[in-house]
């Protein structure tokens, strides 16, 4: 039976929503599991005036409802998030305002599907190639080389179709197994291992990369034949790369000179235009038929360097990215036993900030405890260093601990009495970060 339109579902539930009195004119307040509801079956038109959602009944029609402020922006957030994620199938016009985000860390899409080359589709074949991406996996998610030949993973390694939702091949080139692995089932068997993971929210990376072969040097440039090495190596290790145009102006920054120095300035302002969050410099040098490369990351105020080789670009450029994930993981991983409950507030808030922040704080479990006007509090579960991390990557800025030690004593704090009986110390709060955009 062919499914229902989400029109015509809408219009259903609002005739019969109506019937119920549950929605009726405009204003009318209801509670947050119809409004999810709502968001659910009826297309969305918009916010306006505070706390109130718009949607579309008939083309004629619009209905109006009024939420407490706090579910409110517990709503927004989690429809902007499900919206990105569902683009296609619920994301309506009256949405994409609320999607308009700066270009600062990014989704990254198919993190649980793997491609690894295969010489043909026999079985012995498909089943080395499927430990290989449950391997690649592994090292996605965790940024550990090591992971995936613990202990706590053996019984997956014997049977990997137990996390597998479907595979298939491509005839490339190169030729290779797509293997499709169930967020839901890989994740669970990750954390029973005792594995913390690295969420889809990561730093987009600005990569400055030069080939030095026979035949010349080359700044590789997005619209190239010699960046699909880059990109098919980016996606095989999670990562979201961006490449350069290339233009007259980008070849005299991206030489020699420039990719193998210490100083990232010329490299960080030629980067602006991109929208980036780390910038990678890698220049990669032919010799013997073998490949060699140096590269630099930056990001934030840290950097990182290293080497790494490779028979092809194809091959260097896996390893360069490989390196490149196992240095970025540890700032946004946690160890298992190092998380605490946290707060964290916030301060300069907006629309587009309110759905930006939210996904960032996805792996961290955050939950919007209070709003007031362009404040937030959210409580968190992580580390301290992890959170600063990822909150780096939306540019928010910590509040120095001199402007909170200004700040106006709690009302809850009773000044001591001369005479009187001293009063207990409250029990120690949570920790509280403090940030502002």
């Amino acid at each position: 039976m062919a499914a229902s339109s989400p029109v015509c579902e809408g219009a259903r539930f609002y005739q019969d929503w109506t019937q119920a009195a549950i929605l009726g004119p405009t204003g009318r307040t209801i509670d947050e599991e119809k409004i999810t509801r709502l968001f659910r079956v009826l297309p969305f038109v918009g916010s306006y005036k505070g706390c109130n959602f718009l949607f579309r009944v008939s083309d004629s029609r619009r209905a109006a409802v009024r939420v407490e402020p706090v579910i409110f922006m517990q709503l927004l957030i989690s429809i902007v998030w499900e919206s990105s994620m569902r683009l296609k199938n619920c994301l309506f016009a009256g949405c994409l305002s609320l999607l308009s985000l700066p270009a600062l860390a990014e989704t990254v899409n198919n993190l649980y599907q793997v491609r690894e080359p295969v010489s043909g589709q026999t079985p012995d074949e498909r089943t080395r190639a499927t430990q290989a991406a449950l391997e690649t996996l592994v090292i996605r998610l965790t940024g550990d080389a090591k992971a995936a030949q613990g202990p706590g993973l053996a019984e997956v390694r014997k049977d990997p179709q137990q996390i597998i939702s479907q595979y298939g091949y491509d005839a490339g080139p190169p030729e290779s197994l797509q293997v499709d692995f169930d967020p839901a089932s890989t994740e669970r068997v990750l954390r029973q291992a005792g594995l913390s993971l690295w969420g889809s929210n990561r730093p987009v990376i600005m990569a400055w990369w030069l080939n030095d072969a026979t035949d010349g040097s080359n700044l590789v440039g997005d619209g190239q034949a010699s960046a699909e090495p880059l990109r098919r190596a980016a996606r095989h290790r999670g990562l979201p790369l961006r490449l350069p145009l290339a233009d007259l102006g980008e070849q005299g920054i991206g030489n020699a000179k420039t990719l193998d120095g210490n100083d990232v300035t010329p490299l960080k302002q030629a980067s602006e235009r991109y929208g980036s969050d780390a910038i990678l410099a890698v220049h990669a040098q032919e010799n013997g038929g073998q490949w060699q490369g140096k590269w630099h990351l930056w990001l934030g105020d840290k950097s990182e360097q290293g080497s790494a080789s490779g028979a092809s670009q194809a091959e260097l450029a896996d390893a360069v990215l490989l390196a490149v994930s196992q240095r970025l993981a540890p700032r946004f991983v946690v160890k298992p036993g190092a998380s605490s409950s946290m707060a964290l507030e916030v301060q300069g808030m907006n629309l587009e900030r309110y759905a930006q922040l939210g996904r960032l704080l996805e792996p961290f479990g955050g939950r919007l405890k209070s709003v007031d006007a362009d404040r937030v509090v959210f409580d968190v579960s992580g580390s301290p260093d992890q959170l600063r991390s990822q909150l780096s990557l939306a540019k928010l800025q910590e509040v120095p601990a001199s402007e909170l030690a200004s700040a106006p004593v709690d009302a809850g704090q009773v000044p001591a009495v001369p005479g009187a009986a001293p009063v207990p110390a409250p029990a120690p709060a949570a920790q509280t970060l403090h940030f502002r955009w």
